[in-house]
């Protein structure tokens, strides 16, 4: 299995893929990128059901799994 850092952009939503616990994020929680920081470095925006903003924190690309709403072309 080949591991390839994946591009994102801002507005993705992403899945957390590992517990946060200073900011009570556990894996799974769906956040979206607002903003990029740095190559491979995103700061990710939290929101509850009722839209508002539970935690906003950079996070890198190892953190972070991309979530796909319909097919993609390989």
């Amino acid at each position: 299995m080949t591991l390839t850092l994946e591009t994102f952009q801002l507005c993705d939503v992403i899945a957390l893929l590992e517990a946060i616990p200073e900011h009570h994020l556990i894996p799974g929680q769906v956040g979206t990128i607002v903003e990029e920081l740095a190559p491979n470095v995103y700061e990710v925006e939290f929101i509850d059901d009722e839209g508002q903003t539970y935690a906003m924190l950079p996070l890198q690309v190892h953190q972070i799994l991309r979530l796909h709403y319909s097919p993609t072309q390989q």
